[in-house]
């Protein structure tokens, strides 16, 4: 679409010329000689950008200018001015014209103005519409849950929200750490302001202070120029630690300096950087535990933990089950184009009775998979649902009777033994270390039984039929209009 222009002036000629070389260069142009004239035409039709003279008979430039940004403040105003009032365009600029043009002009430059103002005036709504979109999405009457725990935490956002203070997020993969965390800061005064994200499990140790701190040119081999890190990003706004209990203790002293000292160095750096940054932290690691076992600092902890919101499981908050399953079920019968499908009574029921040890991210997976799978059918039965969801109850332990037959011990441990596994390698993400020490076993011995028991050594790509869901598969907290982040 052609942008219009509206040109105010009193001199024809100006319109004139105006006019058409804006035209030949594709925009729409509409000329009025008076302020009187400009304030009905912007009441009656919508323009991109106007073009406003000074000097303009009865109501000069000044009070036009005034009137309109009152009555459309989106519009950007270019003013024109002659050599001996540039003082008074300057003034205008503070009462909100974006620029000036000094008579006599050259058409170069007008045309080099109106497309820098027009470029400001795009960026400028794009981001209010991304904003207005970001607030809608985490605003917390968009996060879907009704059990007592759920609207705790909803009260508990909106209260904290506009707070400076730290806050500590808690809870089981899949939970939905990360929304909790961006309804935070997008219901709060740091809005308009960087949210900046860190998964401090998934950076290595030895990159994690770079990324946090950023580095100075030459401050090792590879530093061939300054780079701001993560904090310097998100100054005046919000820092999201993700999983911080996985944080080495050298670099823990240097995050609670930072929480002390609101200043920090880059690495190779002399010059402390300030910075006005609120953190908000997650782990779905038990700090305490760490904090006795010596591998989280206590003073950490305590500086993180000034608020602590902990997420309940899925299986804590059964209520709002099918509320989550009406959800996935719109967006992914959306998303594939498909009619809207629902699931019968006894499929229902199954959902509602399974665990759902990998929580909402789980269930958004299995909504999904039977969505796809499922093809022209509207109602979807038990046989639409993965096997890990209709198995988990037939794990019974056997009775001898006598004068019967006995049954294999080893083939009842090794179902039994099977079952764990799965449910360690999905509150861990598929991250076997973590599985392990879950299970308090070695990292190798959890690849043997994995291996022996059939169970595929990878979370993503390729699966087993019923199989496990792959990693990073969905959220916990879901927003009604967008359901999948980043994994927690």
């Amino acid at each position: 679409m052609k942008e219009k222009i509206l040109v105010v002036d009193d001199d024809e000629g100006v319109r004139q010329v105006l006019g058409q070389s804006l035209q030949e260069s594709g925009y729409g142009v509409t000329g009025v000689d008076s302020g009187e004239r400009a304030v009905a035409a912007v009441r009656e039709g919508a323009f991109g950008l106007i073009i406003l003279d000074m000097v303009l008979p009865r109501v000069d430039g000044l009070e036009v200018l005034k009137e309109i940004t009152a009555l459309r403040p989106e519009i950007p105003i270019i003013m024109i001015t002659g050599y001996a009032s540039v003082e008074t365009a300057i003034k205008a600029m503070k009462m909100g014209a974006v620029d000036y043009v000094v008579k006599p002009f050259r058409m170069e430059e007008v045309e080099l103005v109106v497309a820098k103002a027009l470029e400001r005036s795009h960026l400028r709504r794009e981001n209010t519409y991304l904003r207005r979109q970001l607030e809608s999405t985490y605003g917390v009457h968009n996060i879907i849950g009704q059990s007592v725990e759920m609207r705790r935490i909803f009260g508990l956002i909106e209260q904290v929200a506009s707070a400076r203070s730290t806050v500590l997020i808690t809870g089981a993969s899949g939970t939905g750490k990360e929304l909790i965390a961006k309804a935070l800061h997008f219901n709060g005064e740091r809005r308009n302001q960087p949210f900046v994200s860190v998964n401090c499990g998934g950076i290595p140790d030895t990159l994690l202070e770079d990324e946090l701190f950023g580095h100075v040119k030459g401050a090792f081999t590879d530093a061939v120029a300054d780079r701001p890190g993560r904090f310097e990003a998100a100054d005046s706004g919000t820092l999201f630690l993700d999983e911080i209990g996985n944080m080495s203790m050298s670099l823990q002293i240097k995050l609670l300096r930072v929480l002390q000292e609101r200043e920090f160095l880059s690495l190779g750096g002399t010059k402390k950087i300030s910075v006005d940054v609120r953190i908000i932290a997650a782990t779905n690691m038990d700090l305490k535990k760490m904090m006795e076992e010596g591998r989280f600092r206590e003073d950490l902890y305590y500086r993180l933990n000034v608020i602590h919101i902990n997420i309940p499981s899925l299986r804590e908050r059964r209520e709002d089950i099918p509320l989550l399953i009406h959800h996935f079920l719109n967006k992914y019968c959306r998303e594939m184009n498909v009619p809207l499908k629902r699931f019968i009574p006894d499929a229902l029921k199954t959902l509602m009775e399974f665990s759902w040890p990998g929580n909402v991210r789980q269930l958004e997976n299995v909504i999904e998979r039977a969505v796809a799978l499922s093809f022209g059918k509207e109602d979807l039965g038990r046989e639409d649902l993965p096997r890990e969801v209709l198995e988990e109850g037939a794990i019974e332990m056997p009775m001898l009777q006598v004068g019967g037959d006995g049954f294999s011990l080893d083939e009842v441990l090794a179902t039994y033994e099977q079952k764990m596994l799965y449910q360690a390698l999905e509150h861990s993400r598929w991250v076997k270390t973590r599985a392990a020490e879950l299970l308090k076993i070695k990292r190798t011995t959890l690849i043997e039984k994995m291996k022996r028991l059939g169970i595929p050594l990878k979370g993503h790509g390729e699966r087993e039929p019923g199989g496990p869901p792959v990693e990073g598969a969905g959220v916990g907290a879901v927003p009604v209009e967008e359901s999948r982040e980043d994994a927690h």
